[in-house]
């Protein structure tokens, strides 16, 4: 009975290579698929390449010499747990750089990512300002894990490539589609991030419609007398405004307030761009931003301007 017992705990805590899957994700990247909480251990079959089949070929993981030497254009190695690493092969031991493998670990685990940040909008930021198919997609990493590196990022519709561009130090992309602004959207977007730092590789991915994530830009000429306070639909907003409408919320709060501050004296919401005015006090803050009227998303940021009547101006806010 004990040993039956033991047999039976050593198979779960060494789950045999056929229980772990080996993928490619790019070239000269592999990614293992392994279960949570479990040690494993893979033997990972490794290339150098055809080119090279008839040379004297070495290999170095994470840029040391693998002790005992590993020669052979074809081998294997044997990956641990969170062990894997960057495998380079050379000519012989003295040799020149030939070409490498990255082996990544991915964990088989919900909801138990460590490298992104995660906010109430999830781990990645979407936003676009119109429908044109311009947007952009942001993300965040822990403070323990600043040093992690992007490896991959996609965006398809209905399995077409939408074309992106990275930012410089790796938090976000702008992506543009090949998009009519007046067609109704059948199929999502769906973003995929891969990141990793080490061995360690994580994968994002972020589905959306265009119209959730639509934000429109600050309002332009904001004007105001003792009477009206008055402004534009935003520069970048799509024409012609009948069609792609949009209603505004409107507030007014004490001078020297933020326009998110719960202590207004007025709220409003209009679809006009313009809104009358009843205060009694001298100076205050006009404050209003705007949303899209049919899809009801998300409001853009507040535009405001500082009203002191006794100069009758409306002062934007800097």
């Amino acid at each position: 009975m004990h040993a039956l017992f033991l047999v039976l705990l050593g198979a779960a805590l060494c789950p045999t290579s056929s229980s772990i899957n080996i993928e490619t994700l790019m070239d000269n990247v592999l990614v293992l698929k392994v279960p949570y909480g479990v040690a494993t251990k893979v033997l990972v079959p490794l290339s150098c390449g055809e080119t090279h089949k008839n040379q004297r070929v070495v290999w170095k993981k994470n840029g040391e010499w693998i002790k005992p030497p590993l020669e052979g254009n074809q081998v294997q190695v044997e990956v641990k747990e969170m062990d894997g690493g960057n495998y380079t092969c050379h000519l012989g031991p003295d040799g020149d750089y030939l070409n490498y493998t990255l082996i990544l670990i991915q964990l088989d685990a919900e909801n138990r990512n460590v490298i992104l940040e995660q906010s109430s909008e999830g781990h990645i930021h979407c936003s676009a300002s119109n429908y044109n198919g311009s947007f952009h997609c942001t993300w965040k990493r822990t403070k323990l894990r600043e040093r992690a590196s992007v490896l991959l990022v996609t965006a398809q519709r209905k399995s077409e490539n939408i074309s992106c561009e990275m930012y410089a130090d790796g938090s976000g992309i702008h992506c543009q589609e090949d998009n009519c602004p007046y067609k109704e959207e059948q199929h999502r977007i769906s973003l995929i991030v891969h990141i990793y730092i080490d061995s360690l590789l994580e994968v994002y991915n972020k589905p959306f419609y265009l119209a959730d994530i639509v934000r429109p830009d600050a309002l332009s000429n904001l004007s105001s007398n003792q009477k009206e306070f008055r402004w534009s639909y935003p520069d970048s907003w799509e024409k012609p405004d009948t069609y792609f409408g949009l209603q505004f919320q409107v507030k007014v709060v004490k001078k020297g307030l933020s326009c998110d501050s719960a202590d207004q004296i007025e709220p409003h919401k209009t679809q006009e761009t313009k809104y009358d005015l009843h205060i009694k006090y001298q100076k205050y803050e006009l404050c209003v931003r705007a949303q899209d009227k049919h899809t009801m998303g998300p409001f853009g940021p507040w535009s405001s301007c500082t009203v002191n009547k006794k100069g009758k101006e409306c002062v934007p806010r800097q």
